[in-house]
C-alpha cells in the first residue's frame, strides 16, 4: 500500500486534487470516499466526475436517495455510490458495485461500510478536518500505487506552470496531458516510462527486443529532433527528463486525422498530403544513426524478417486463441512461418529508409496553415525503424481505426505513385508488389494485436476495428504474389475472410 498526504484549504483545493486524480481513471479502479457529513466526499466527487466529462457545468447531484448514480457521458463509464442509507452487508451487495467495476470507475460515499474492498484496485480518500482546512489521507492499492507514484513524478516535471488535463492514452503505457499554460501555448506532456522487458518469446529475448519496439523516451527526441532538421512537423521538444520518461512537447493541435475522417471532413487535401510527405521521404538519405551531445548515438533498428516474422505470429499466439478457444496446431503455424519467409524478401528496399511504422489517422494532424509537406504533423514517431516505404503508406491508407473511402484511397494511392515516378529508379511493379507484402503483413499483425489487448489487457474496444482489418487484408491477399499465403488463410481461417463482410 501507497501512502500520501495532502492538504486542502478551500474546498476549490479539493476540487483541485480530484481532477488530477481523474487523469489516471481507467476501468476497474475505485475510490472509496471516507471522512464525517460535511468533510468533502460529494465535492471531491463531483470535481472528479465533471473532470471525466470534460465539463464543469454537468449536473452531479448526490446520490443519498437514489444511492447509485451511473455517468455514461465521462470519457471512460462511472458511478457514484452513497451508501450512508444502507447497513446491512446484504443490501449494499445488491448494488452490484464490484460487478459495474468492470466497465466503470467508481466513487463510493461511506466507504467504511462496506463488508471488503470491491477489487484490488483501490484508492481510499480519507477527508478530516474543521472549517475551511481538510486534511486529505490517500491509501493506495493495485494500479492506484502505481498512479499516486506517477502522478507526483508529473507534478515535480510541470511543476507549477499550469493546469494539467487529460489528453489521450493509447494501446501502450504512453499517454498525454496538456497544460493549460498562461502563455497560450498548451504544451503536451508526453508521458513514456521506460518500457520493462516482458517475458522471454524466443531466442532468450523478449517480443519488444525482436519486434524493435522503443525502450523509452530517449527514440522520441532522437528521432524528432531528426525530422524537424529535415523539415518535417514533428513536435519540438521544450524540456525533457529522460530517467523519469518525461518531456514537454509541441502541441500541434486537435485537426487530428482520425477525428476529421469520423466527423466527415473532406479528407482529399490532408490525405493527398500525407502522401507527398512519404513520396518526399523516400528521396531522402536517411542515417542509420543520430548523435546528439546529449543523447550519444541514438541507432534505428532495421525492419528485419525476424521483427516482421514476430509480429505475424500474434496471429496465430493470441488471434486464433480468441477466434477458436483453443491454440492452433503446430503444423499451421510453421506452414505460416514458412510462407511469410516466401513473400518478405519482395518487400525488401535496397536503399532503405526511416519507416514510422504508426503513420496512420491517430498520429498524423492537419496543419493547414504551415507549407509543403509540413502541412502534416507527426506524432509517436518512437517505434521508426529502417525498412521499405510502402510500410507507411499501406499504414494510411489502409487504416485500422477509420473507414477510408475507397475512391480516396485509391486516390491517395495513385497521387503517391504519380510523385515517385518522377524520381530515378522506381519501379512501380516492384513496389506495389512490397505494398502488398507489408499491407498483408500489418493487418496480419494487428488482428493478433487486438485480440491481445482485449484478452491480455481488457481493452475490448479495440475488437469492434476487426471487420475493417479483415477487409484490408483480404485486399491484399489478391494480389498474385500473395497467392500461397491466401490459400494458407483460407485452408486455416476463412473466417477471417468471412469476417470483413
Amino acid at each position: 500500500m501507497k501512502t500520501e498526504q495532502r492538504q486542502s484549504h478551500s474546498a476549490l483545493d479539493t476540487e483541485a486534487l480530484a481532477r488530477e486524480l481523474s487523469l489516471w481513471a481507467r476501468p476497474g479502479m475505485a475510490i472509496l470516499l471516507q471522512g464525517e457529513l460535511g468533510a468533502g466526499k460529494s465535492t471531491f466527487a463531483r470535481a472528479f466526475i465533471r473532470a471525466l466529462a470534460a465539463n464543469d457545468e454537468l449536473d452531479v447531484p448526490c446520490p443519498t436517495f437514489t444511492l447509485l448514480q451511473g455517468y455514461d457521458e465521462t470519457r471512460i463509464p462511472a458511478f457514484h455510490a452513497d451508501l450512508y442509507r444502507l447497513e446491512r452487508s446484504q443490501d449494499i451487495a445488491e448494488l452490484g458495485l464490484a460487478e459495474l467495476l468492470a466497465s466503470h470507475v467508481g466513487l463510493i460515499e461511506w466507504a467504511e461500510r462496506l463488508p471488503g474492498e470491491p477489487g484490488p484496485d483501490v484508492l481510499t480518500v480519507t477527508l478530516s478536518g474543521t472549517g475551511n482546512e481538510r486534511r486529505i489521507t490517500l491509501e493506495a492499492r493495485g494500479q492506484w500505487q502505481q498512479a499516486l507514484t506517477r502522478n507526483k513524478a508529473i507534478g515535480a516535471f510541470a511543476g507549477s506552470g499550469g493546469v494539467r488535463h487529460f489528453l489521450e492514452g493509447d494501446a501502450s503505457a504512453r499517454r498525454y496531458e496538456w497544460l493549460a499554460t498562461d502563455d497560450g501555448r498548451m504544451p503536451l506532456i508526453m508521458d513514456m516510462p521506460t518500457r520493462p522487458d516482458g517475458p522471454v518469446v524466443k531466442d532468450g529475448l523478449p517480443y519488444s527486443a525482436i519486434a524493435h519496439l522503443a525502450e523509452g523516451l530517449r527514440s522520441v527526441i532522437a528521432i524528432n529532433t531528426q525530422l524537424s532538421s529535415l523539415g518535417y512537423s514533428a513536435p519540438r521538444i521544450w524540456k525533457y527528463d529522460l530517467g523519469a520518461g518525461l518531456a514537454l512537447i509541441e502541441n500541434l493541435g486537435s485537426k487530428v486525422f482520425g477525428k476529421m475522417l469520423l466527423a466527415g471532413e473532406d479528407m482529399e487535401e490532408p490525405m493527398l498530403a500525407a502522401a507527398e510527405l512519404l513520396a518526399d521521404m523516400a528521396t531522402k538519405s536517411w542515417p542509420e544513426t543520430v548523435t546528439s551531445p546529449e543523447l550519444g548515438r541514438f541507432t534505428l533498428p532495421p525492419y528485419d524478417e525476424q521483427a516482421q516474422l514476430i509480429e505475424v505470429d500474434l496471429l496465430p499466439s493470441w488471434y486464433w486463441p480468441h477466434r477458436h478457444n483453443r491454440p492452433p496446431p503446430e503444423s499451421a503455424v510453421r506452414d505460416f512461418a514458412a510462407v511469410w519467409r516466401n513473400i518478405l524478401p519482395l518487400a525488401i528496399q535496397p536503399k532503405p529508409q526511416w519507416v514510422m511504422r504508426d503513420f496512420h489517422s491517430p498520429n498524423l494532424i492537419w496543419l493547414p496553415d504551415r507549407e509543403g509537406v509540413k502541412r502534416v504533423g507527426l506524432i509517436d514517431t518512437q517505434d521508426a525503424v529502417l525498412g521499405h516505404g510502402a510500410y507507411d503508406l499501406a499504414s494510411l491508407v489502409q487504416d485500422a481505426r477509420v473507414d477510408i473511402p475507397q475512391r480516396l484511397a485509391a486516390r491517395t494511392l495513385g497521387h503517391y505513385l504519380a510523385r515517385r515516378k518522377t524520381g530515378p529508379g522506381f519501379s512501380e511493379s516492384d513496389f506495389l508488389n512490397a505494398y502488398a507484402v507489408l499491407g498483408a503483413q500489418r493487418a496480419t499483425k494487428i488482428l493478433g494485436i487486438f485480440a491481445r489487448l482485449s484478452k491480455r489487457d481488457g481493452k475490448h474496444g479495440y475488437l469492434r476495428h476487426m471487420p475493417r482489418v479483415a477487409r484490408n487484408l483480404a485486399q491484399n491477399l489478391e494480389h498474385p504474389a500473395l497467392a500461397e499465403l491466401k490459400n494458407w488463410y483460407v485452408t486455416h481461417l476463412p473466417d477471417i475472410l468471412e469476417l470483413k463482410s
